[in-house]
């Protein structure tokens, strides 16, 4: 089902501007938010401090309610909301990550000492957008790929991964560590590949 009769009832409230609502929905749609801006740095290999998964929310929420709450008027019910707000937040997600990065690389050149915390790990593979994560996860088989989604995106626990996935409690682990490490070896790949050649050298005269 695209959308429950709950949901339908708190965008329009919110739509309407009815009283408690937008709190009613920041309560609901808060820790979906959380993982995603956790998810999202984990896989850009990303270090945020608390002050900044902080800030990235508050931003994502204000896209939300701008113009008069566009976002939940441009919702079509093509998918679940879960999964259109999912969409939203992570690319408003990534726009904060690349900024935060480019200003705390230009602090860092700037005094050209100490260390920048929110900036990718060395070795560490990151990509352009996220889009290319879920062409990633893909590629995934089915069990694998739902169980991460159940766990990063829903924060579903292990026993409800197993429930929901007809699988024992004891494999969702290796499953989600081996799902990780598919999706970081090809993130790999896709930098080296996506890395610009070497200019040729000039030959002597």
């Amino acid at each position: 089902m695209p959308q429950t009769v709950d949901e339908r009832v708190l965008i329009q409230r919110c739509l309407t501007h009815d009283v408690g609502a937008w709190n009613d929905f920041v309560d609901r749609y808060a820790g979906l938010i959380y993982r995603v801006i956790h998810f999202s740095a984990h896989l850009r290999s990303v270090d945020l401090a608390p002050d900044d998964v902080e800030d990235i929310a508050a931003e994502i929420l204000l896209k939300i309610v701008a113009n008069n709450y566009a976002v939940l008027r441009q919702f079509q019910a093509r998918s679940t909301f879960k999964t259109y707000l999912t969409v939203i937040a992570r690319r408003i997600c990534v726009q904060e990550l690349i900024k935060r990065i480019q200003i705390k690389q230009r602090e860092q050149s700037a005094s050209n000492s100490g260390s920048v915390t929110l900036a990718p790990k060395t070795g560490d593979a990151s990509l352009e957008t996220l889009d290319e994560v879920q062409n990633l996860l893909g590629r995934l088989p089915k069990k694998a790929r739902e169980a991460v989604r159940l766990f990063y995106l829903e924060g579903r626990s292990y026993e409800e991964i197993s429930a929901r996935l007809n699988i024992p409690v004891n494999t969702i682990g290796p499953l989600l560590a081996r799902a990780k490490g598919f999706l970081r070896q090809r993130m790999q790949q896709r930098l080296q590949t996506s890395a610009p050649a070497p200019a040729p050298k000039q030959a002597k005269k």
